[in-house]
């Protein structure tokens, strides 16, 4: 069985460390140990995570790249194809103009065929409005359909502690 291509937006990434939500955090560390031991997926992100991460108070910012250097994870390039694509989001109103970093996300994930986008931001990420309007536009301009869901949706039963 071929490795599912997995985009971490930077909530995937950024809750590594965040003891005031436990529950997020512990699911976020279960999947990153899977991340860690090579299993079962192809692991993306993208120079604007890294840019948004970029943002963090230096012991956390020093603390997610560490982890992102523990595991072999691809990043995303800018391409026009992804910044028109952000575009034809926005113009077809999936999110407003002030969330546009997040159309960005998703059509990084889209743009390079991701299986999975994962995030812990329901307000624009996981959340049905949302990914049926991404995989009408994706339809409309040719692109495959994308799911997306939260890191606790990562990994499963070999996954149980």
């Amino acid at each position: 069985m071929r490795k599912r291509k997995i985009y971490l937006d930077t909530s995937a990434i950024s809750h590594l460390q965040a003891p005031d939500v436990e529950e997020k955090q512990n699911f976020t560390l279960d999947m990153w140990e899977l991340f860690e031991k090579g299993m079962d997926y192809e692991v993306y992100t993208s120079v604007l995570a890294l840019n948004e991460i970029s943002e963090c108070e230096q012991e956390k910012r020093e603390f997610l790249l560490s982890c992102l250097s523990n595991i072999d994870v691809t990043i995303l390039q800018e391409t026009q194809e992804v910044i028109n694509l952000a575009k034809a989001y926005l113009t077809n109103n999936v999110l407003k103009g002030k969330s546009y970093d997040d159309l960005v996300h998703i059509a990084y994930a889209t743009v390079n065929n991701v299986d999975y986008i994962v995030s812990w931001n329901f307000k624009h990420f996981v959340n049905i409005r949302t990914i049926e309007l991404v995989n009408a536009i994706n339809m409309m301009y040719g692109y495959g359909q994308v799911k997306i869901v939260p890191p606790s949706m990562i990994g499963g039963v070999e996954n149980d502690k």
